[in-house]
């Protein structure tokens, strides 16, 4: 059945249209057009969304949970009320992020998301919840001098043996992997990561930047969470973080809450990164939730309003992307049509997944999100589906 789409404005290929219809399909935009050039279908049910403007829906690239429940549960039902919680922000699309664990664990919950991913096309078509595009495996392969909040004792040695592990207990379903590029394996395992089409980041790293060139050219295109848990810039030892600034061939990512990078911090990333950037959030289980103890993957987290701790470091975030947009524009003065630019089509090219991702125009998935001036959500439609 065709539903039309009908929008005060709408952000498409080419900027701003005014007065916009959106015909929509099985769950795919079918036409895109002024209405006063496009004809609605006849049989096409019509949902008028009033005032606002329709953009693209948000990609999470890195996100661990939110409304109580971490993506390394393993519960259908966890999964549910985060992927709710994450349409009511805007995010139709996320890469459920793992942290390092035991191993046994680590795979008892990729084989869980590699069921709820499988499970996407089953689903009663009138849910309005995110959809997974696949897992991100951030750790075990990382460097334990950069390893943040995440165990100690769960970081193992980087091997192609064990990203196949990993791999199959995903069932293939790995879209994005941080690795340090420094450790012993790793640029092997990289290469291979990067030969199946996984997005290779770099990160949790104390990498040179001669190391950090290495993992690159074995297939590293993308950094994880810029300036947190790596090596410092410094302007003799640029490191991993001078690397991702000025290397155009790779994006980078960027915790945008206000507590992991400073705003003049994140000025100078919109700077160097421009249409590279990509926000993300890092949210773990605690998000939309009261202050107190969450769990991210098997340790415990203390969260007191936006900080989230863990024997001393930060552990991940509160964030959603909504909030990330609009502290992005506080911070740095940039539109709202430029900073949504880094939560649809800069995710969506990183994961090679543009056209059908980040972008309202046929063919794409019809995934939208309404919003006010100042960048509110004020309705989501996932799949042609309305909430």
């Amino acid at each position: 059945m065709k539903t039309a789409f009908l929008a005060a404005e709408c952000i498409g290929v080419e900027g701003r249209l005014r007065n916009a219809v959106v015909v929509v399909e099985d769950g795919v935009v079918m036409s895109v057009g002024a209405r006063q050039q496009t004809a609605v279908p006849s049989a096409a049910s019509v949902v008028d969304l009033g005032d606002g403007l329709l953009v693209p829906g948000f990609i999470d690239m890195h996100i661990h949970g939110g409304a109580g429940h971490d993506v390394m549960e393993g519960t259908p039902e966890g999964i549910a009320v985060l992927e709710l919680h994450l349409a009511r922000h805007g995010t139709t699309s996320y890469c459920p992020t793992t942290v390092s664990a035991p191993v046994d664990t680590t795979l008892r919950a990729l084989e869980h998301l590699a069921d709820e991913i499988e499970a996407v096309a089953k689903r009663d078509t009138h849910a309005l919840r995110a959809r997974p595009l696949g897992v991100h495996l951030e750790g075990p392969f990382i460097s334990k001098q950069k390893a943040g909040a995440q165990p100690l004792e769960c970081i193992t040695e980087a091997s192609v043996d064990s990203f196949n592990r990993l791999w199959q207990a995903a069932r293939g379903h790995v879209k994005v992997i941080t690795i340090a590029p420094e450790i012993a394996g790793a640029e092997a395992v990289i290469r291979e990561a990067a030969s199946r089409g996984v997005c290779v980041s770099l990160g949790h790293s104390n990498a040179t930047l001669e190391e950090t060139r290495r993992g690159i050219a074995a297939g590293g295109r993308h950094v994880t969470h810029l300036f947190n848990a790596m090596r410092q810039l410094d302007h003799r030892e640029p490191g991993i973080a001078g690397c991702a600034l000025v290397e155009d061939s790779v994006s980078a990512e960027m915790i945008v809450d206000g507590v992991h990078v400073s705003p003049e911090v994140v000025k100078l990333f919109l700077k160097a990164k421009g249409n590279r950037g990509v926000l993300v959030t890092d949210a773990i289980s605690a998000t939309g939730m009261p202050d107190g103890r969450y769990k991210l993957g098997g340790f415990e987290v203390e969260v007191k309003g936006d900080v989230c701790m863990s024997h001393g470091k930060l552990a991940g975030s509160v964030l959603t992307l909504d909030r990330a947009v609009r502290n992005v524009m506080k911070f740095t003065g940039i539109t709202l049509d430029t900073a949504l630019q880094m939560v649809t089509v800069s995710p969506a090219r990183t994961l090679r997944l543009y056209g059908r991702k980040g972008v309202i125009e046929p063919g794409a998935d019809a995934d939208f999100v309404l919003l006010t001036a100042d960048g509110q959500v004020c309705r989501t439609i996932v799949a042609g589906v309305s909430g």
